[in-house]
Order: C-alpha cells, then structure tokens, then sequence
C-alpha cells in the first residue's frame, strides 16, 4: 500500500507538533500552575506506577498470557534483583545483578 509522500511528511508534522505542545504545557506558563494538595501528593507516585505498568506485564506475561511455569529466567533475576535493590540501594547494581542472573539462565539454560 503506497501513501503519497506529502501524506507521511503530514503524519510526522503532527506527530512532532502533539508531543511538543503536551511537553512544552508546563514550561509555557511563567509563573507555577496552583494545584491542589490531593494532586500534588498524588503526583508524586506517578513515576513508580508508570514503571509499575510497564515492567510488570514484560515479566509476568508471555505471548499475553500469564506464565505457566516458575522455569522462566525473568522471575529469578526479578527477585534477586529486587532484592539486590532493597539491600544496596542501588540502580546500577539492581540492573546489573538482574541481567547477571537473566541471561545465564535465558541464553544457557533456554529459560
């Protein structure tokens, strides 16, 4: 299926125009937008449950539909990474140790 150039071009304006706008909302106003405490406690857990929502489906889910067995190398480099991170403190190590236990049992293994 062939689309006239002048249509793509069109598509990646657009696309470039939404994403500056929504990104460029709170920097346009020069003084800080008032909002309410309720928003403003609420915001701050906006970060985690957005990692939140990403990482937990690519771990627990294959082909969308949950794992069927413990023999899946992502649930052990979850939980030693997991752990790794309670311990240390440490996001570098937490990636680290995860991949460090992940792949040995995803490329060795065949997890």
């Amino acid at each position: 299926m062939n689309q006239p150039w002048w249509l793509l071009l069109l598509t990646i304006a657009g696309l470039t125009l939404v994403t500056v706008l929504t990104r460029a909302l709170f920097l346009i106003p020069e003084r800080e937008l008032p909002l309410p405490d309720w928003l403003r406690r609420g915001l701050k857990y906006a970060p985690l449950a957005a990692i939140a929502a990403v990482v937990a489906p690519e771990v627990l889910m294959q082909d969308g539909q949950l794992i069927h067995t413990l023999a899946d190398a992502r649930l052990p480099a979850v939980l030693l990474a997991s752990a790794w991170y309670f311990w240390r403190r440490s996001i570098l190590g937490t990636i680290v140790v995860g991949m460090a236990v992940y792949l040995p049992l995803h490329i060795l293994l065949g997890w």
